[in-house]
């Protein structure tokens, strides 16, 4: 992966370079922003530069042996540590057991999503973690002598999927890493992770991508077809992840559509019977769908909120959207726009926690039937 590869994001890339030029690289550095703005896939883009052995001053040479290494992600001195599920076969899993299938799925996506990334790894809708067996394989892979490389370095995927004791035990080696190590932390949700960790890395915040460049990397996209990717960029609002799914008309957007419309017709409506079989299909869907389907609650609400400032470059919604938010979006207001978002976020914490999701998405139901009234 080179800088080249990764759509826009022109400042941070210079600000990487920097550090290496003026021999400020961190021993730690979390990467933060929301999906499909190219995190992952700027994490390694760096890591390729720094170990690429004919280097300009903008990006790596894509040629050498060290990079075409980090092309296939067989560098050995790159480490990846990535959410896993527990198996009948795998009982204490680390990223090493399922680093054939990682490499398979980001090659394919350099823009990865999580649910779909467990949807891979497993036909059960578990939930992915890093377990506390992941802690000895990271210091233990960081204590031998570099293979090759100037810098080793420890990619770590979504790193507020840790266990918590995973992540106390690797704070020291955190803080005081061997010679001419290198972690990247890349991260969605900086929150969940305890401070001590937040507190021992540099922190660099990436934006969406901007509408222009994701524009421009669309019109080469191979499934463009006759879609105008200036559309696609404005809906997808810096997303990549999303783009896709427009240009792919996703089939799993169209299915958390239907199932919000369900949701707010029959809550509006205060037919309890409706919102009763609403809540026993939706919890039927396994936990990575139905934390698909409460992003998707939070981000169309606020796509309705918007909508009722009648400016339309701030709405980001498709034709189907924009069908139903003609009707739909004077009930969002602001009333009970924060209060919906607190009951989605709430939701989606509870069934992360793996909470009893029936009971979960009957009590969000008939709290957002209340609220839609107000």
């Amino acid at each position: 992966m080179q800088f080249k590869d990764v759509i826009g994001q022109r400042p941070t890339k210079a600000l990487l370079v920097q550090l290496f030029r003026e021999q400020r690289v961190p021993h730690a550095i979390m990467l933060i922003g929301p999906p499909g703005n190219g995190k992952l896939a700027l994490a390694l883009a760096f890591a390729q530069y720094l170990n690429c052995c004919g280097k300009t001053d903008t990006d790596s040479c894509g040629v050498c042996s060290s990079c075409l290494k980090y092309k296939k992600l067989i560098h050995p001195d790159l480490h990846f540590t990535i959410p896993v599920v527990k198996t009948s076969t795998l009982t204490k899993p680390t990223s090493t057991d399922y680093l054939p299938k990682w490499r398979e799925y980001f090659i394919a996506n350099p823009y990865p999503l999580y649910e779909r990334w467990i949807q891979m790894i497993s036909e059960e809708n578990k939930q992915g973690m890093i377990y506390v067996d992941e802690a000895s394989e990271i210091i233990q892979k960081l204590n031998r002598k570099s293979y090759e490389a100037d810098y080793k370095v420890s990619l770590i995927w979504l790193p507020e999927t840790m266990h918590l004791t995973c992540a106390n035990k690797i704070l020291k080696v955190l803080e005081e890493p061997p010679a001419n190590t290198l972690f990247i932390l890349v991260t969605e949700e900086e929150q969940r992770l305890i401070s001590t960790i937040r507190s021992r890395c540099q922190t660099i915040r990436l934006p969406r991508i901007d509408e222009q460049d994701l524009a421009e990397s669309l019109a080469t996209h191979p499934v463009l077809a006759e879609n105008n990717p200036y559309d696609i960029a404005r809906l997808a609002n810096g997303n990549f992840i999303l783009a896709e799914e427009l240009l792919k008309d996703d089939e799993v957007r169209r299915y958390n559509h239907r199932q919000y419309t369900s949701l707010m017709r029959a809550g509006y409506g205060r037919n309890l019977q409706d919102l009763l079989v609403w809540s026993d299909e939706i919890s039927s869907i396994g936990r990575i769908r139905q934390l698909s389907f409460l992003r998707y609650c939070s981000d169309f609400t606020r796509e309705n909120f918007m909508s009722n400032f009648k400016q339309p470059e701030l709405v980001t919604m498709d034709e189907e959207e924009l069908k139903f938010a003609n009707k739909f979006a004077p009930f969002i207001h602001d009333k009970n726009v924060m209060h919906l978002f607190a009951e989605f976020e709430k939701s989606l914490k509870d069934v992360a926690s793996n909470g009893n999701v029936k009971a979960i998405f009957t009590d969000m139901a008939l709290k957002v039937s209340k609220l839609i009234r107000l």
